[in-house]
């Protein structure tokens, strides 16, 4: 299925444009949707651990434009060197979804549990938005 995504962080004011992702399958629920995406960027992240895409690349112009309008501009180097366990991310991913560290939304309608029945269709638009906690701040 060929699907739009958005990611987005509170407080900033940059408009990342939608870009194209796609999933197997048709996730009915938005648990089964966080699954699918999950496996897709662990796949694609394990794949470029195992080519020893380790050193940086120089990046085009149209590469950083691209980049600029999704809101990161990053080399995706891996460090470490290690691949990521599909089971444990996507376990990871759902606890964050649950413990409300991201919020998602299709076609800008807000899924709010993991149950909840997604309707997909070709070309809708995922939009997912990191929240970032406070820090620094001590109230007496």
């Amino acid at each position: 299925m060929e699907l739009f995504v958005n990611i987005k962080q509170i407080g900033s004011k940059k408009q990342p444009a939608a870009v194209p992702f796609s999933v197997e399958g048709s996730p009915r629920t938005a648990g089964e949707l966080i699954e699918e995406t999950v496996k897709v960027c662990v796949r694609e992240y394990n794949e470029r651990v195992r080519r020893g895409d380790s050193s940086p690349q120089p990046l085009t112009k149209q590469q950083i434009k691209d980049m600029a309008d999704v809101g990161k501009i990053a080399f995706g180097i891996n460090y470490g060197g290690r691949e990521q366990d599909v089971s444990k991310a996507i376990e990871n991913a759902l606890q964050a979804f649950e413990d409300g560290i991201f919020k998602l939304f299709v076609n800008g309608r807000e899924l709010c549990s993991a149950d909840e029945v997604t309707d997909l269709k070709d070309g809708d638009v995922l939009t997912f938005i990191r929240l970032t906690l406070l820090a620094g701040s001590h109230f007496y």
